[in-house]
Order: C-alpha cells, then structure tokens, then sequence
C-alpha cells in the first residue's frame, strides 16, 4: 500500500516523474566504473527542476484540486506528531459520541500552551473509514465547540487545521442536527476570548470546513483549495453531472490568489516545490513558523480588540465579495 503511495503520480506530474525515472536508471548505470555519465545526469537533473518550476507556476484551479487531494499531502495527524509538542487529545462531545474526523486537545507549539483542533481524512483504507474521509458528523464540531470554550476560559490559544471535502451529508448526521452544530460553531467561535489561528493544509470544502475557521487569522497551504463547495457538488448542482468538476473549479476560480484577494484567508503558506507532500519536513517548519509568528502578533493585542477585529474581519469578507461581483 505504501510503495503505491508513493509511486502516486498525477497526471500532470507524468512529465516529471518520467525523467527521474530516467535520472535513477542513469544513476544505476554510473555505479559501473567503466562508465562516466555524471555530465547526462546533471543536464537531467537542471531539466527536472526548471520542469516542475513550470509545471507548478502554471496549476490550473482544477490541477490545484488534485494537488489539495494528493494522497501524500501531510494530514493533520502528521502536523500534530511534528510540531505539537506533549499532544493530549480530547474526546468524546459530551452528547452522543466522539468522531474521530476531527481531533482535538492540547499541546505546545514552541513552548506555548495551545488547543489544536483539526480535521482528519485518514490514509490507508482502515484509516479513512475510520476518520469518515474528513467528513465531520454533528459530534465532531460539538467536540471542537466543547474544546475550543475550554481554551477560551483558560485564554489558550487555538490552532485549527481544515482539511475536508465538506461535513457528512448522511441521514444519521442530519437527524442529530448537522446544520445547527455547524450554525452554533460558527456563532460561538466569535465570542471565545482566546486568539485562534486557521490554516487550510489540504481542502477546505464548504460549511464543514468553516465550521471551525471563525479564526482571527486564516492562512492557506499554497497547494490547497477552499471554496463555498466542492468543485463535484457544484457540477452536480448546476449541470446534474459530477463528471463536469474540471469546469466548476475553473469557474469557482479555485486558486489562494483569489481567496487572498476578495479577504477570505489573510496569508498563503509557501510549500516547498511540488507540494507539502515532496518535501514535508519543510513543509511542517514553514507552517511552524507562519503560526508561532501569527500567535506572537495577536498575544500584543488586547482581547477585546482581538474579538473586535474578528467580526470586522467576517463582516468586510462579505462587503468586499459584492463589490467584486458584478
């Protein structure tokens, strides 16, 4: 299963993962000592890098959707394992049961006390059944309403990692109140008296994601999406075809640039060439960094101008989209 994660190649990736293919054969054949093709293989390797800056630099929305979904792409479990330090998560919604989408608790992120709440997708087959796909049922934001109250009382800070297609749409979830446990969340988040800090490290579909990015600031992976709906369920609303995504993530403009541009997210995290997944030890320190650096900038402030600056921060999201759309 794992050597099939990593052999995963996109299809726009093909061109790259063809000449490494070659790079690793010509290097096989340079352990010979009668050869010497150390010339060839570093004329490859130049031709590999500028290919990928291409590649990379031109992502269409619909590149940048299967990008978000890669299956190597750090989860939320990986960032809590390499920058939380002493995690202690927290379960169960007090009401029916725990959900393991998302995950919560608290930890230390360079020292500092912090509730980290995220959502989860899972990786191997087991995993994703388990964690639902990233797709939280009603208990889940329960839990991460119940947790992020807690930091509020205490004034810890909270970090929260989005990372769904959107939160489950099944007819158990909507009888235990899915739209009310999101609605709650979001009217919630914007009274606890504790700095909160978002970051978009893979897809962030939908009400599902929203419902725990009410956040003082809101950063985006460079290679994730986050968008009012899933570019599948937009298809399948307006031209009843799923099969029709490319086209509905083109016309969603499903790019950070334009999340950056009409305020819906304040930042876009820089991942390392070729997404998080290529280099994630990278990839964990840049988003370490943007966070410790957001958190050291909202502790000045005092808490009411935080809170203050929060619902500023949503109530201009909305003014600045009308205007754009004409």
């Amino acid at each position: 299963m794992s050597d099939l994660l990593n052999n995963y190649t996109l299809e726009f990736e093909k061109p790259v993962r063809d000449l490494e293919n070659q790079i690793k054969e010509l290097q096989e054949a340079s352990l010979r000592p009668e050869i010497d093709i150390s010339k060839e293989i570093k004329a490859l390797q130049k031709k590999v890098s500028t290919l990928i800056k291409d590649i990379y630099a031109n992502l269409s929305p619909w590149e940048r959707v299967q990008l978000s979904r890669h299956p190597n792409r750090p989860h939320t479990i990986d960032y809590i394992n390499e920058m939380v330090e002493d995690f202690k998560e927290v379960c169960g919604d007090r009401h029916f049961a725990n959900d393991p989408a998302i995950i919560t608790g608290f930890g230390k992120i360079d020292g500092k006390k912090v509730a980290i709440v995220g959502i989860e997708k899972g990786r191997k087959t087991k995993e994703k059944v388990h964690h639902n796909f990233g797709m939280p049922r009603p208990e889940g934001y329960r839990k991460a309403l119940r947790v992020m109250q807690t930091a509020g009382r205490f004034g810890i800070p909270i970090v929260t990692f989005v990372d769904t297609p959107g939160a489950y749409p099944g007819i158990g979830a909507e009888e235990r109140g899915q739209a009310c446990a999101i609605a709650e969340n979001l009217a919630e988040m914007f009274d606890i008296k504790a700095p909160i800090i978002s970051v978009v490290i893979g897809e962030g579909g939908s009400g599902g994601a929203l419902g725990i990015a009410i956040a003082d600031r809101v950063m985006m992976m460079e290679y994730s999406i986050y968008s009012v709906i899933s570019p599948e369920s937009c298809a399948s609303i307006l031209w009843a075809d799923p099969k029709k995504a490319e086209d509905a993530a083109n016309s969603l403009q499903l790019v950070p640039s334009k999340a950056l541009e009409l305020k819906v997210v304040d930042s876009v995290i820089e991942e390392p060439i070729g997404g998080a997944h290529k280099d994630k030890s990278a990839a964990f320190e840049v988003v370490k960094k943007a966070i410790s650096k957001e958190l050291k900038a909202l502790s000045k402030m005092s808490m009411d101008k935080v809170l203050e600056q929060r619902f500023e921060k949503f109530r201009e999201m909305g003014n600045q989209t009308i205007t754009t759309i004409q």
